[in-house]
């Protein structure tokens, strides 16, 4: 499971999908409709949220816009009601790291997307998200 910190613009085609599928999968664990995944290290920054679900659904909510700009039929219904108005924080040495890990798997996968993007040097965040100084985060596993 990857919950990108990056704006979800930078993924490929597969990519997005996969991260709407990962993301409805982390909005029901922690929403507590299944028992897989629940210690999973990628939910850790919205387990602290006073509701993890509503961050969730707030964080699905920017992949689910950047389909629509895409012309994808996300089913936005799938996403739960709730919504959270403050950003999380996210350092820019996660960013960072997520950034080359995702140019690595778009240069073997979609080489277009990697040439449009090559010469970002640090992208923009999901709209979830605020960037803040700071190393890779705890919860990442290297």
């Amino acid at each position: 499971m990857r919950l990108w910190s990056l704006h979800p613009k930078y993924l490929d085609s597969k990519g997005i999908v996969a991260l709407w599928r990962e993301a409805l999968l982390a909005q029901k664990v922690l929403d507590g409709k299944t028992k897989g995944y629940r210690n999973h290290p990628q939910l850790d920054r919205f387990k602290n949220l006073n509701n993890p679900a509503s961050g969730l659904a707030t964080y699905l909510q920017g992949v689910f816009e950047e389909a629509s700009v895409r012309v994808y039929s996300f089913d936005k219904s799938k996403i739960l009601s709730g919504r959270i108005r403050n950003k999380l924080a996210v350092h820019d040495g996660q960013l960072i790291y997520e950034w080359g890990h995702l140019k690595k798997k778009l240069w073997n996968r979609d080489r277009k997307q990697y040439l449009k993007y090559k010469s970002v040097e640090m992208p923009d965040v999901h709209p979830l998200f605020k960037l803040v100084p700071g190393d890779i985060e705890s919860w990442e596993i290297l």
